[in-house]
């Protein structure tokens, strides 16, 4: 199921939603201050192209002082663009979950709002 979740996840908007991810990784890595951003959409955009069958979670090797640079990059994150990036795939959520056909590819937006809301401190595993 969770091939079949891909394939349609990619073709009916997970291929366009995640080239957007990695154009704005491109446009942040121009600058050097916005490199770690720029990995952060890289990363998001992998993850938003096959997102069923993979879970993000929070990090357990992370120490304080990295903790600490998390959570002030995800505060930059969410002023310059974190929340609107969080409340579009909400939208697509709500607008997914209309349908019962629609519910699974609701979830998976839920999760990409969760990750898109607050990326740093955060890893993406694959389900077993």
């Amino acid at each position: 199921m969770r091939v079949l979740g891909n394939i349609l996840w990619f073709i009916f908007g997970g291929f366009v939603t995640g080239l957007g991810w990695w154009v704005a990784g491109l446009l942040a890595a121009i600058t050097i201050v916005g490199i770690p951003f720029a990995i952060a959409a890289f990363r998001i955009g992998a993850f938003t192209f096959w997102p069923f069958g993979r879970d993000i979670v929070d990090d357990p090797a992370r120490s304080e002082a990295s903790s600490l640079l998390a959570l002030i990059g995800n505060i930059v994150w969410i002023i310059f663009g974190g929340l609107w990036l969080a409340l579009g795939h909400l939208v697509c959520a709500l607008l997914f979950a209309v349908t019962i056909i629609g519910i699974p590819f609701a979830l998976q937006h839920l999760k990409l709002a969760r990750l898109s809301l607050t990326p740093y401190g955060k890893r993406i595993v694959v389900r077993p």
